[in-house]
């Protein structure tokens, strides 16, 4: 049950982001923000944990500011045509929309943890 809570969250951060960030655009709630939940959920549970590893010297350099720029060009990509409806028009917009999305998460992730 959880899983379905965070993979809310997450497609109601995507809307957030799409409503606060000029340059995001989402078509609608269901199904383009939750189909965009899901591969975001997907890319940080398989994919990000390779490149993480991949770039720790880089990250290491940059004291972990990297992972943001990392975050972002992931998000980047999913809006680059990969769903129809969904579209990021700048890397820039991707950046700061991935930095809310980490945020609202991380809140909605600690609200979950209090059961």
């Amino acid at each position: 049950m959880k899983i379905i809570f965070h993979w809310l969250i997450l497609a109601l951060a995507v809307l957030a982001a799409a409503y606060f960030i000029p340059g995001i655009v989402v078509a609608s709630f269901w199904p383009v923000a939750v189909i965009v939940a899901a591969i975001l959920g997907f890319i940080n549970t398989v994919i990000k944990p390779i490149v993480k590893i991949l770039t720790l010297p880089i990250n290491i350099l940059t004291l972990g500011l990297f992972s943001l720029v990392i975050n972002g060009l992931f998000f980047w990509f999913i809006g680059q045509g990969m769903v129809k409806g969904f579209v990021i028009h700048t890397f820039m917009a991707a950046f700061w929309g991935a930095i809310l999305i980490s945020v609202i998460n991380w809140f909605g992730g600690r609200f979950l943890k209090e059961d």
